[in-house]
Protein backbone atom coordinates (compact mmCIF):
# COMPACT_ATOMS: atom_id res chain seq x y z
CA UNK A 1 0.00 0.00 0.00
CA UNK A 2 1.89 3.38 -0.94
CA UNK A 3 1.71 6.07 1.40
CA UNK A 4 -1.09 8.04 -0.57
CA UNK A 5 -3.28 5.24 0.36
CA UNK A 6 -2.61 5.06 4.07
CA UNK A 7 -2.95 8.87 4.62
CA UNK A 8 -5.67 10.37 1.72
CA UNK A 9 -9.13 8.63 1.92
CA UNK A 10 -9.50 8.71 -1.96
CA UNK A 11 -5.87 7.76 -2.85
CA UNK A 12 -5.40 10.92 -4.76
CA UNK A 13 -1.84 11.27 -5.90
CA UNK A 14 -0.01 13.65 -4.62
CA UNK A 15 3.92 14.34 -4.70
CA UNK A 16 6.07 12.23 -2.66
CA UNK A 17 7.12 15.56 -0.35
CA UNK A 18 3.62 16.21 0.45
CA UNK A 19 2.67 12.56 0.82
CA UNK A 20 5.74 12.50 3.63
CA UNK A 21 4.26 15.32 5.04
CA UNK A 22 1.05 13.68 5.51
CA UNK A 23 2.68 10.80 7.11
CA UNK A 24 4.80 12.96 9.35
CA UNK A 25 4.16 11.77 12.89
CA UNK A 26 4.12 14.79 15.08
CA UNK A 27 4.47 14.88 18.67
CA UNK A 28 0.82 15.81 19.35
CA UNK A 29 -0.28 12.67 17.85
CA UNK A 30 1.96 10.50 20.12
CA UNK A 31 1.96 9.65 24.02
CA UNK A 32 5.17 10.03 26.35
CA UNK A 33 5.87 6.60 26.39
CA UNK A 34 5.55 6.21 21.93
CA UNK A 35 7.87 9.07 22.19
CA UNK A 36 10.51 7.55 24.43
CA UNK A 37 12.51 4.32 23.18
CA UNK A 38 16.19 4.17 21.63
CA UNK A 39 17.51 7.12 24.72
CA UNK A 40 15.24 5.51 27.18
CA UNK A 41 16.21 1.96 26.99
CA UNK A 42 19.78 3.20 26.42
CA UNK A 43 20.34 5.15 29.58
CA UNK A 44 18.51 2.53 31.53
CA UNK A 45 20.90 -0.37 30.19
CA UNK A 46 23.70 2.11 31.49
CA UNK A 47 22.79 0.84 34.57
CA UNK A 48 24.28 -2.87 33.86
CA UNK A 49 24.92 -5.11 36.83
CA UNK A 50 28.45 -4.19 36.07
CA UNK A 51 27.68 -0.84 36.90
CA UNK A 52 25.85 -1.10 39.47
CA UNK A 53 29.06 -3.06 41.03
CA UNK A 54 31.20 0.48 40.13
CA UNK A 55 28.07 2.54 41.76
CA UNK A 56 28.20 0.40 44.73
CA UNK A 57 31.98 0.42 45.70
CA UNK A 58 31.95 4.27 44.85
CA UNK A 59 28.95 4.69 47.68
CA UNK A 60 30.62 2.18 49.83
CA UNK A 61 34.33 3.63 49.66
CA UNK A 62 33.02 7.07 49.72
CA UNK A 63 30.53 8.12 51.06
CA UNK A 64 28.44 10.64 49.53
CA UNK A 65 31.65 12.76 48.87
CA UNK A 66 31.45 11.67 45.21
CA UNK A 67 27.87 12.41 44.04
CA UNK A 68 28.80 15.49 42.26
CA UNK A 69 30.21 13.12 39.54
CA UNK A 70 26.49 11.93 38.55
CA UNK A 71 25.20 15.29 38.06
CA UNK A 72 28.62 16.51 36.36
CA UNK A 73 28.23 13.55 33.57
CA UNK A 74 24.74 13.98 32.66
CA UNK A 75 25.35 16.76 30.20
CA UNK A 76 28.27 15.09 28.86
CA UNK A 77 27.04 11.67 28.08
CA UNK A 78 23.76 13.40 26.88
CA UNK A 79 25.37 15.32 24.45
CA UNK A 80 27.33 12.72 22.73
CA UNK A 81 24.20 10.01 22.99
CA UNK A 82 22.35 12.89 21.40
CA UNK A 83 25.16 13.00 18.60
CA UNK A 84 24.91 9.51 18.15
CA UNK A 85 20.92 8.81 17.64
CA UNK A 86 21.13 12.29 15.37
CA UNK A 87 23.53 10.07 13.25
CA UNK A 88 21.34 7.52 12.94
CA UNK A 89 17.98 9.03 12.25
CA UNK A 90 19.67 11.67 9.96
CA UNK A 91 20.99 8.97 7.74
CA UNK A 92 19.48 5.84 8.23
CA UNK A 93 22.40 3.96 9.28
CA UNK A 94 24.17 3.34 12.58
CA UNK A 95 27.37 4.35 13.40
CA UNK A 96 29.23 1.23 12.35
CA UNK A 97 27.09 1.52 8.66
CA UNK A 98 28.21 5.05 8.30
CA UNK A 99 31.99 4.30 9.17
CA UNK A 100 32.03 1.77 6.70
CA UNK A 101 30.47 3.81 4.19
CA UNK A 102 33.05 6.98 4.71
CA UNK A 103 35.82 5.64 6.18
CA UNK A 104 39.20 3.00 6.33
CA UNK A 105 38.37 -0.57 6.96
CA UNK A 106 41.04 -0.64 9.26
CA UNK A 107 39.64 2.03 11.82
CA UNK A 108 36.05 0.06 11.74
CA UNK A 109 37.64 -3.80 11.88
CA UNK A 110 39.75 -2.51 15.06
CA UNK A 111 36.85 -0.21 17.01
CA UNK A 112 34.53 -3.22 16.38
CA UNK A 113 36.18 -6.01 17.58
CA UNK A 114 37.83 -4.61 20.69
CA UNK A 115 34.15 -3.28 20.70
CA UNK A 116 32.91 -7.13 20.52
CA UNK A 117 35.98 -8.54 23.45
CA UNK A 118 34.66 -5.88 25.70
CA UNK A 119 30.80 -6.78 25.06
CA UNK A 120 30.92 -9.94 25.45
CA UNK A 121 32.99 -9.49 28.86
CA UNK A 122 30.72 -7.05 29.96
CA UNK A 123 27.79 -9.56 29.24
CA UNK A 124 29.21 -12.37 31.04
CA UNK A 125 29.74 -10.35 34.17
CA UNK A 126 25.97 -9.23 33.86
CA UNK A 127 24.70 -12.64 33.30
CA UNK A 128 26.97 -14.10 36.65
CA UNK A 129 25.27 -11.03 38.66
CA UNK A 130 22.29 -12.10 37.54
CA UNK A 131 22.57 -15.66 38.64
CA UNK A 132 24.42 -14.59 41.59
CA UNK A 133 21.54 -12.36 42.35
CA UNK A 134 18.73 -15.10 41.91
CA UNK A 135 20.98 -17.46 43.88
CA UNK A 136 20.91 -14.78 47.07
CA UNK A 137 17.27 -14.51 46.94
CA UNK A 138 15.62 -17.96 46.62
CA UNK A 139 18.97 -20.41 46.76
CA UNK A 140 19.87 -22.80 44.12
CA UNK A 141 22.88 -23.03 41.71
CA UNK A 142 23.79 -19.78 40.21
CA UNK A 143 25.24 -21.27 36.98
CA UNK A 144 21.86 -23.26 36.48
CA UNK A 145 20.48 -19.56 36.53
CA UNK A 146 23.20 -18.08 34.23
CA UNK A 147 22.33 -20.16 31.63
CA UNK A 148 18.64 -19.73 31.76
CA UNK A 149 19.14 -16.06 31.85
CA UNK A 150 20.99 -16.55 28.49
CA UNK A 151 18.52 -18.79 27.05
CA UNK A 152 15.65 -16.62 27.52
CA UNK A 153 17.41 -13.38 26.62
CA UNK A 154 18.51 -14.91 22.94
CA UNK A 155 14.88 -16.25 22.21
CA UNK A 156 13.49 -12.92 22.87
CA UNK A 157 15.80 -10.89 20.84
CA UNK A 158 15.02 -13.52 18.30
CA UNK A 159 11.82 -14.30 18.19
CA UNK A 160 9.88 -11.42 19.77
CA UNK A 161 8.34 -9.31 17.41
CA UNK A 162 9.95 -6.08 17.18
CA UNK A 163 7.01 -3.91 18.47
CA UNK A 164 6.45 -6.32 21.19
CA UNK A 165 10.06 -6.49 22.14
CA UNK A 166 10.69 -3.36 22.18
CA UNK A 167 7.48 -2.67 24.61
CA UNK A 168 9.20 -5.25 26.87
CA UNK A 169 12.30 -3.45 27.15
CA UNK A 170 10.54 -0.22 27.79
CA UNK A 171 8.50 -1.91 30.72
CA UNK A 172 11.91 -3.28 31.86
CA UNK A 173 13.49 0.01 32.45
CA UNK A 174 10.81 0.54 35.47
CA UNK A 175 13.32 -2.43 37.66
CA UNK A 176 15.49 0.86 37.90
CA UNK A 177 12.83 2.01 40.58
CA UNK A 178 14.27 -0.53 42.62
CA UNK A 179 17.13 1.56 43.54
CA UNK A 180 14.60 4.38 44.19
CA UNK A 181 12.99 2.45 46.47
CA UNK A 182 16.75 1.18 48.55
CA UNK A 183 17.07 4.92 48.95
CA UNK A 184 13.91 6.11 50.34
CA UNK A 185 13.55 3.10 52.74
CA UNK A 186 17.46 3.41 54.73
CA UNK A 187 17.84 6.90 56.72
CA UNK A 188 19.88 8.80 54.40
CA UNK A 189 20.75 12.81 55.36
CA UNK A 190 19.41 14.24 52.11
CA UNK A 191 21.02 17.89 53.14
CA UNK A 192 24.39 16.21 53.20
CA UNK A 193 23.28 14.04 49.71
CA UNK A 194 22.40 17.44 48.07
CA UNK A 195 25.62 19.36 49.12
CA UNK A 196 28.07 16.82 47.74
CA UNK A 197 26.08 16.72 44.37
CA UNK A 198 25.94 20.59 43.95
CA UNK A 199 29.48 21.26 45.52
CA UNK A 200 31.95 19.31 44.24
CA UNK A 201 34.68 18.30 46.28
CA UNK A 202 37.95 16.51 44.82
CA UNK A 203 40.77 14.75 46.96
CA UNK A 204 44.38 14.26 45.31
CA UNK A 205 44.58 11.01 45.97
CA UNK A 206 45.28 7.62 43.74
CA UNK A 207 42.20 5.93 44.99
CA UNK A 208 39.56 8.63 44.32
CA UNK A 209 41.08 9.68 41.17
CA UNK A 210 40.43 5.90 39.82
CA UNK A 211 37.56 5.71 41.13
CA UNK A 212 36.11 8.70 39.10
CA UNK A 213 37.80 7.36 36.06
CA UNK A 214 35.63 4.49 36.54
CA UNK A 215 32.25 6.09 37.16
CA UNK A 216 32.88 7.99 34.14
CA UNK A 217 33.94 4.87 31.76
CA UNK A 218 31.00 3.33 33.17
CA UNK A 219 28.72 6.06 32.18
CA UNK A 220 30.77 6.56 28.65
CA UNK A 221 30.65 3.41 26.75
CA UNK A 222 30.59 2.50 23.27
CA UNK A 223 28.00 -0.13 23.58
CA UNK A 224 25.47 2.76 24.37
CA UNK A 225 26.53 4.81 21.20
CA UNK A 226 26.26 1.95 18.61
CA UNK A 227 23.01 0.89 20.42
CA UNK A 228 21.26 3.84 20.22
CA UNK A 229 22.36 5.27 16.84
CA UNK A 230 21.20 1.33 15.21
CA UNK A 231 17.43 1.52 16.99
CA UNK A 232 17.15 5.12 15.67
CA UNK A 233 18.06 3.98 11.86
CA UNK A 234 16.08 0.48 12.47
CA UNK A 235 12.87 2.63 14.44
CA UNK A 236 12.78 4.96 10.76
CA UNK A 237 13.21 1.55 8.54
CA UNK A 238 10.10 -0.30 10.15
CA UNK A 239 8.12 2.98 10.64
CA UNK A 240 6.67 3.34 6.59
CA UNK A 241 5.79 7.08 7.91
CA UNK A 242 9.38 8.35 8.49
CA UNK A 243 12.38 8.20 6.51
CA UNK A 244 16.09 8.93 6.83
CA UNK A 245 16.14 13.38 7.35
CA UNK A 246 18.12 13.53 4.28
CA UNK A 247 15.37 12.21 2.10
CA UNK A 248 12.71 13.71 4.18
CA UNK A 249 14.04 17.31 5.99
CA UNK A 250 10.24 18.29 6.16
CA UNK A 251 10.50 15.50 8.91
CA UNK A 252 13.49 17.14 10.93
CA UNK A 253 12.02 19.35 13.53
CA UNK A 254 9.77 16.55 15.34
CA UNK A 255 11.92 13.93 15.11
CA UNK A 256 15.08 16.08 16.50
CA UNK A 257 12.71 17.07 19.26
CA UNK A 258 12.17 13.94 19.92
CA UNK A 259 15.70 12.60 19.95
CA UNK A 260 16.27 15.61 22.31
CA UNK A 261 13.73 13.95 24.92
CA UNK A 262 14.21 10.53 24.40
CA UNK A 263 17.54 10.98 24.99
CA UNK A 264 17.95 13.27 27.72
CA UNK A 265 15.25 11.81 30.07
CA UNK A 266 16.94 8.41 29.10
CA UNK A 267 20.52 9.36 30.29
CA UNK A 268 18.63 11.71 33.18
CA UNK A 269 17.46 8.63 34.39
CA UNK A 270 20.22 6.73 34.22
CA UNK A 271 22.15 9.03 35.91
CA UNK A 272 19.82 9.49 38.85
CA UNK A 273 19.49 5.81 39.29
CA UNK A 274 23.16 6.10 39.93
CA UNK A 275 23.01 7.99 42.59
CA UNK A 276 20.67 6.28 43.88
CA UNK A 277 22.99 3.68 44.48
CA UNK A 278 25.67 5.41 45.58
CA UNK A 279 23.63 7.26 47.99
CA UNK A 280 21.88 3.77 49.32
CA UNK A 281 25.60 1.78 49.63
CA UNK A 282 27.24 5.24 51.21
CA UNK A 283 23.83 5.48 53.85
CA UNK A 284 24.42 1.56 54.76
CA UNK A 285 27.94 -0.23 54.17
CA UNK A 286 30.44 3.43 54.29
CA UNK A 287 28.09 4.36 57.30
CA UNK A 288 29.05 0.57 58.87
CA UNK A 289 32.67 0.45 57.57
CA UNK A 290 32.03 -1.66 54.43
CA UNK A 291 34.30 0.36 51.83
CA UNK A 292 35.36 -3.05 49.65
CA UNK A 293 32.41 -3.74 47.26
CA UNK A 294 33.48 -5.97 44.17
CA UNK A 295 30.35 -7.13 42.25
CA UNK A 296 26.81 -5.96 42.71
CA UNK A 297 25.54 -9.19 43.87
CA UNK A 298 28.10 -8.89 47.45
CA UNK A 299 26.87 -5.30 47.76
CA UNK A 300 23.05 -6.83 48.08
CA UNK A 301 24.56 -9.50 50.32
CA UNK A 302 25.93 -7.10 52.52
CA UNK A 303 22.55 -5.13 52.80
CA UNK A 304 21.25 -7.88 54.20
CA UNK A 305 22.50 -7.34 57.75
CA UNK A 306 22.63 -3.61 58.04
CA UNK A 307 19.26 -2.63 56.36
CA UNK A 308 16.90 -5.80 56.79
CA UNK A 309 15.66 -7.85 54.40
CA UNK A 310 13.49 -5.71 52.26
CA UNK A 311 16.09 -3.65 50.88
CA UNK A 312 18.47 -6.57 50.20
CA UNK A 313 15.44 -8.25 48.46
CA UNK A 314 14.76 -4.93 46.17
CA UNK A 315 18.30 -4.55 45.39
CA UNK A 316 18.89 -7.91 44.48
CA UNK A 317 15.43 -7.75 42.19
CA UNK A 318 16.56 -4.82 40.87
CA UNK A 319 19.99 -6.60 39.40
CA UNK A 320 17.97 -9.30 37.91
CA UNK A 321 15.74 -6.54 36.39
CA UNK A 322 17.87 -4.66 34.79
CA UNK A 323 20.19 -7.35 33.73
CA UNK A 324 17.41 -8.59 31.48
CA UNK A 325 17.54 -5.42 29.72
CA UNK A 326 21.49 -4.46 29.32
CA UNK A 327 22.49 -8.29 28.47
CA UNK A 328 20.19 -7.65 24.75
CA UNK A 329 21.63 -4.27 24.67
CA UNK A 330 25.14 -5.44 25.19
CA UNK A 331 24.28 -8.17 22.76
CA UNK A 332 22.48 -6.76 20.42
CA UNK A 333 24.79 -3.56 20.03
CA UNK A 334 27.72 -5.95 19.01
CA UNK A 335 25.27 -7.75 15.90
CA UNK A 336 24.48 -4.51 14.84
CA UNK A 337 28.05 -3.16 14.58
CA UNK A 338 29.28 -6.08 13.24
CA UNK A 339 26.68 -6.85 10.91
CA UNK A 340 27.16 -3.25 9.67
CA UNK A 341 30.57 -3.60 9.13
CA UNK A 342 30.20 -6.56 7.55
CA UNK A 343 27.15 -5.69 5.30
CA UNK A 344 25.19 -8.18 6.52
CA UNK A 345 21.17 -8.11 6.87
CA UNK A 346 20.76 -6.54 10.29
CA UNK A 347 17.97 -5.03 12.58
CA UNK A 348 15.43 -7.08 15.25
CA UNK A 349 12.54 -6.90 13.30
CA UNK A 350 14.20 -9.17 10.78
CA UNK A 351 12.91 -12.45 10.80
CA UNK A 352 15.53 -15.57 12.06
CA UNK A 353 16.08 -16.39 8.01
CA UNK A 354 16.72 -13.10 6.94
CA UNK A 355 19.17 -12.13 9.23
CA UNK A 356 21.10 -15.16 9.66
CA UNK A 357 24.57 -13.86 10.67
CA UNK A 358 23.26 -10.83 12.84
CA UNK A 359 21.17 -13.10 15.11
CA UNK A 360 24.03 -15.71 14.79
CA UNK A 361 26.22 -12.63 16.81
CA UNK A 362 23.54 -12.34 19.23
CA UNK A 363 23.56 -15.89 20.13
CA UNK A 364 27.81 -16.59 20.15
CA UNK A 365 28.33 -13.33 22.29
CA UNK A 366 25.68 -14.24 24.92
CA UNK A 367 27.21 -17.71 24.87
CA UNK A 368 30.49 -16.76 25.19
CA UNK A 369 29.34 -14.81 27.80
CA UNK A 370 28.02 -17.99 29.31
CA UNK A 371 30.90 -19.66 29.57
CA UNK A 372 33.13 -17.01 31.00
CA UNK A 373 31.03 -17.58 34.16
CA UNK A 374 32.31 -21.71 33.70
CA UNK A 375 36.02 -21.04 33.32
CA UNK A 376 38.39 -20.14 35.89
CA UNK A 377 38.56 -16.50 35.08
CA UNK A 378 38.30 -13.75 37.69
CA UNK A 379 35.63 -11.92 36.95
CA UNK A 380 36.58 -8.38 38.68
CA UNK A 381 39.66 -9.12 36.32
CA UNK A 382 37.73 -9.66 33.80
CA UNK A 383 35.53 -6.57 34.48
CA UNK A 384 39.20 -4.40 34.85
CA UNK A 385 39.59 -5.44 31.63
CA UNK A 386 36.50 -4.76 30.00
CA UNK A 387 36.95 -1.38 31.36
CA UNK A 388 40.61 -0.98 29.54
CA UNK A 389 39.22 -2.11 26.39
CA UNK A 390 35.99 0.25 26.39
CA UNK A 391 38.52 3.23 27.37
CA UNK A 392 40.71 2.52 24.41
CA UNK A 393 37.75 2.23 22.02
CA UNK A 394 35.70 5.25 23.19
CA UNK A 395 38.59 8.35 23.02
CA UNK A 396 38.75 8.12 19.10
CA UNK A 397 35.18 6.76 18.39
CA UNK A 398 33.81 9.67 20.17
CA UNK A 399 36.60 11.82 17.65
CA UNK A 400 34.86 9.62 14.65
CA UNK A 401 32.04 10.54 15.69
CA UNK A 402 32.08 14.16 16.41
CA UNK A 403 33.98 14.64 12.80
CA UNK A 404 31.05 12.38 11.57
CA UNK A 405 28.09 14.74 12.36
CA UNK A 406 29.71 17.86 11.10
CA UNK A 407 30.59 16.73 7.71
CA UNK A 408 27.95 17.99 5.31
CA UNK A 409 28.64 15.05 3.15
CA UNK A 410 27.56 12.58 5.69
CA UNK A 411 25.20 14.73 7.41
CA UNK A 412 23.77 17.24 5.12
CA UNK A 413 22.35 20.74 6.63
CA UNK A 414 21.89 18.54 10.03
CA UNK A 415 25.46 18.89 11.28
CA UNK A 416 25.76 19.92 14.69
CA UNK A 417 24.42 23.03 16.13
CA UNK A 418 27.52 24.93 18.04
CA UNK A 419 26.25 24.21 21.50
CA UNK A 420 25.74 20.33 21.07
CA UNK A 421 29.23 20.09 18.78
CA UNK A 422 30.45 22.27 21.94
CA UNK A 423 29.19 19.77 24.98
CA UNK A 424 29.99 16.59 22.39
CA UNK A 425 33.88 18.13 21.92
CA UNK A 426 33.89 18.69 26.24
CA UNK A 427 32.51 15.06 26.66
CA UNK A 428 35.71 13.27 24.21
CA UNK A 429 37.75 15.51 25.76
CA UNK A 430 36.83 15.03 29.42
CA UNK A 431 36.97 10.88 28.49
CA UNK A 432 40.74 10.99 26.63
CA UNK A 433 41.41 12.72 30.31
CA UNK A 434 39.85 10.14 32.21
CA UNK A 435 41.46 7.20 29.67
CA UNK A 436 45.25 8.96 30.00
CA UNK A 437 44.39 9.13 33.83
CA UNK A 438 43.34 5.11 33.85
CA UNK A 439 47.08 4.53 32.17
CA UNK A 440 48.69 6.46 34.51
CA UNK A 441 47.55 5.43 37.20
CA UNK A 442 47.38 1.71 35.97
Amino acid sequence: MTKPELNHPRALPCPPRLARQLALPTARKRGLLALLGPGLITGASDDDPSGIATYSQTGAQFGYSMTWVMLFSFPLIAAIQEVCARIGRVTGQGIAGNIRRHYSPWLLRAIVLLLLVANTINLGADLGAMGEALRLLIGGPAHLYVVAFAVGCILLEIFSRYARYVEILKWTTLSLLAYVATALVVDVPWREVAYHTFVPSFVWQKDYIVTIVAVLGTTITPYCFFWQSSQEAEDERVDSRAHPLLEAPEEASAEIGRIRLDTYLGMGLSNLISLFIIVTTAATLHFHGITDIQTSAQAAEALRPIAGVFTFAVFAAGIIGIGLLAVPVLAGSAAYALGEAMGWTTGLDRRPLEAKAFYGTIGVATVVGVLINFVDIDPIRALFWAAVLNGVVAVPLMVVIMIMAMQERIMGKFTLPRMLWAMGWLSTTVMAVAVAIMFATW
